[in-house]
């Protein structure tokens, strides 16, 4: 039986008003983020004050490497959560509870696996990318040691998943909340109590990222029946598995193609030295932060349109999208304008180095002024999602955000040696991108919904 205090976490998508149920879902989930991106920020921020710019690069530079390592598995949370809410909306309890026990086997086969690779791809990788000499070996250093926490990682986003999916954003909240804090007095102990270097953050971000995972599977064993956790029954359920994966791997892929542009970015980057890697790697704190408020928008409008599509409710779910891609498109916009106008202030939390406030401030002017465009491809992607087309806003974003961005990296800017022009990439494929899906998303709108309603 569900108990009331389960229940006031769960939000009920399928009545009533929608935009203060979209509002309670999308904040704590971007208050959520902000602070997992805490985590890395903290790094960056006590690494510079305390360590010296080297360690500051050196936790920089490793940023797109994690992205790119463990967004494949993150994109499969997110088919977790596309198929558990599609199966609350069509009450399928039986389902429901095989699904959140193969999701959460799912995890821990990957973070397993992640931290593996970790070990071993850490200094090629890197070395590829031209990271500098002078921070290669500490670079290394703070990915491998990393990595040893990629399953804790794991868990912990596939377990937010599984809570989302009932509409539950508040607990994973709460359990970043501490952990955040933890992170930060460690951080703090390593480098200044201890002396170490990148290598003291890095295990603090362990820590810490084991606390709010070990706190996620302490509410799962307690959730209710539906969505209730019981590790004797953790096993693959393998045409579950294999509807995660038909949702999932579409988005995964995305996100590493994603982080492999930026790889390339990131590698151009490097190519202006070390003051440009610490510059770079402290204005993208401010530019992660908008973008989770983007992806809190997303995440609602997977969550409710998964729901919603699967009680054949298909007005409900192209309201979501028009709610969510308002809010999402004020809420991003506010803290854009927030930051690019306090930027000189801000900057100064995570370096008072000239040469790398000035890199960070070029980069902030040409990328938190127009962060919020992606809004506009983030939201109806999610829309095609919920529905179960996945791979399409995949392909779009692989082109829109990806192969443009290489093609301005190895054919427009070896042609110029403006760090200003780099930065210019993102804004123009957040635009072209959009468009993009945009088109897509009116098309297989009216081709998915018509057919539904036909069927029934």
């Amino acid at each position: 039986m569900r108990t009331q205090a389960h229940h006031s976490n769960q939000i009920d998508m399928l009545h009533g008003p929608l935009l203060g149920k979209i509002l309670l879902f999308a904040l704590p989930l971007a208050a959520s983020s902000i602070l997992q991106q805490l985590f890395n920020s903290a790094d960056v921020a006590v690494a510079g004050r305390f360590a010296g710019y080297q360690a500051q690069a050196a936790v920089g530079v490793n940023s797109p490497v994690i992205n790119l390592l463990i967004n494949l598995f993150v994109g499969l949370s997110v088919g977790g959560n596309v198929v558990i809410a599609n199966f609350i909306g069509q009450r399928k309890d039986r389902e429901i509870q095989d699904a959140v026990h193969t999701v959460i086997t799912l995890a821990l086969i990957s973070g397993a696996f992640l931290l593996c690779l970790g070990q071993v791809a850490a200094r090629p990788i890197l070395t590829v990318m031209g990271t500098p000499e002078d921070v290669l070996d500490l670079s290394v250093l703070y990915l491998r040691i990393y990595f040893l926490g990629m399953p804790f990682i794991m868990v912990y986003n596939f377990g937010s998943a599984i809570l989302r999916s009932v509409g539950d954003t508040r607990r994973p909240l709460y359990c970043l909340t501490l952990a955040g804090i933890i992170n930060v007095c460690l951080n703090l102990l390593f480098v200044i109590g201890f002396h170490r270097s990148a290598d003291g953050v890095a295990i603090a971000t362990v820590l810490s990222n084991g606390v709010s995972s070990g706190l996620v599977i302490f509410f799962l064993l307690r959730e209710d029946e539906e969505i209730r956790l019981y590790p004797k029954k953790l096993r693959m359920n393998r045409d579950i598995l294999a509807r995660v994966v038909r949702v999932g791997v579409p988005a995964g892929i995305q996100g590493m193609v994603f982080s492999l542009s930026n790889v390339c970015i990131q590698s151009a980057i490097n190519s202006f030295g070390s003051d440009a890697m610490a510059g770079s790697a402290a204005a993208q704190n401010f530019e992660s932060f908008t973008f989770f408020v983007t992806n809190s928008f997303n995440q609602a409008t997977v969550t409710f349109v998964s729901q919603n599509y699967g009680a054949h409710q298909f007005d409900r779910c192209k309201k979501v999208l028009r709610l969510s891609l308002t809010a999402g498109f004020l809420c991003t916009g506010a803290m854009c304008a927030a930051f690019v106008l306090g930027r000189n202030t801000v900057i100064r939390v995570f370096t008072v180095e000239p040469a790398v406030v000035d890199y960070a401030l070029i980069r902030m002017t040409h990328i938190a002024t127009f962060a919020w465009l992606a809004v506009f491809y983030e939201v109806p992607g999610a829309a095609l999602r919920g529905v179960g087309y996945s791979l399409t806003p995949a392909i779009i974003t692989v082109f829109g955000s990806c192969i443009l961005r290489l093609i301005w990296v190895f054919v427009l800017f070896p042609n110029t040696d403006s760090f200003g022009r780099l930065m210019y990439v993102y804004p123009i494929t957040w635009l072209v991108t959009s468009v993009m899906m945009f088109t897509a998303y009116f098309y297989l709108r009216k081709k998915v919904y018509h057919k539904d309603a036909l069927s029934r």
